[in-house]
């Protein structure tokens, strides 16, 4: 009699199954995807709108003073891709281009060689790791302004650094005040403060690599760089690509740092696009040129981190 049933109850759900009648999985109920999915949509709209009033409709509507003459004041004329034609032409825009990518350049290498080497130094082995750790992050959480205003006392022609090269017997140099030298105390600066930061990505990498495949390749003869180049840098390519996508940006804006030390001086030498656009844009009230350069700058902005996240891609197929 049982097996009577069970036949009978298997060639019920059969003709169900043939006549286009769904099956229900048991514990879940039909529309429970569907909720969920409707869901995370609502939650994430006040999010969406945010974004989208704040970030896109706010700079769609400054973007369109780059086509005007607009100075703050009087009414906006246009006046079409004047403002763009005119980068080109300004010597002085053109040198802060110039000092943006030497900066951004030596600011990456800087970054990237130095935070690496302190990720390798202080990953394992040294009791005391963990304390240099700390003291090696310490600058990045401090104030840029406020770091920028001691090195500036520090190269300040009386400064520090002056009295010990004429304890040395050496000629006092002046810094800040030299084009050939003003901008190196920017990058140097900058990159003493954020070191650290590429030393704690890379440590967070470095985590990831098993002890185990190292020792296997020192047991079958290999040296310490190719164990480096062949098993630790392939492990740790997501941490390279987010170190020096975030180094190549934050060397293309450093601000703070030529503001304190030296104001874009002397002679322009150390001016930015961002000291530029800063300069324009509030100082001579010229908000439509300023737009303009700004804008461009966006798309720099935008172009380096693609580029360089497409250069970093981890093309292993995983």
């Amino acid at each position: 009699m049982n097996s009577t049933e069970t036949k009978a109850r298997r060639k019920s759900s059969s003709d169900a199954s043939l006549q286009g009648e769904p099956r229900r999985k048991s514990g879940l109920l039909p529309f429970r995807k569907k909720t969920v999915v409707f869901g995370s949509w609502i939650w994430a709209f006040p999010s969406l709108a945010a974004v989208a009033v704040i970030h896109y409709y706010a700079t769609y509507v400054g973007g369109s003073y780059a086509f005007t003459d607009f100075n703050g004041i009087s009414d906006a004329n246009w006046v079409g891709l004047d403002n763009f034609i005119r980068i080109g032409t300004d010597p002085q825009t053109m040198g802060a281009i110039g000092n943006t990518f030497f900066i951004a350049v030596i600011y990456f290498i800087g970054v990237n060689i130095i935070g690496l080497g302190l990720a390798l130094a202080l990953n394992r082995g040294l009791k005391t790791r963990y304390f240099l750790r700390v003291l090696m992050f310490l600058p990045v959480v401090l104030s840029s302004l406020a770091v920028s205003y001691i090195f500036k006392f520090i190269f300040d022609f009386e400064g520090p650094l002056n009295k010990v090269l004429m304890a040395l017997g050496q000629e006092p140099k002046l810094w800040l005040g030299d084009t050939d030298t003003a901008i190196w105390t920017i990058i140097i600066v900058a990159v003493w403060q954020n070191a650290g930061l590429g030393m704690v990505i890379y440590l967070a990498g470095l985590a990831t690599v098993p002890p185990e495949l190292e020792e296997s390749a020192a047991i079958d003869g290999a040296g310490v760089f190719q164990r480096f180049w062949h098993i630790t840098l392939p492990m740790i390519q997501p941490a390279v690509a987010i170190t020096t996508t975030l180094s190549l940006l934050t060397g293309l804006r450093i601000f703070d740092q030529v503001v304190a030390m030296t104001g874009g001086g002397p002679f322009g030498a150390t001016d930015t696009m961002s000291t530029v656009i800063y300069r324009i844009t509030f100082e001579y009230s010229d908000f439509g040129y300023g737009t303009a350069l700004a804008t461009v700058f966006a798309i720099v902005l935008a172009f380096a981190a693609a580029l360089q996240l497409f250069i970093t891609k981890d093309r292993s197929g995983k």
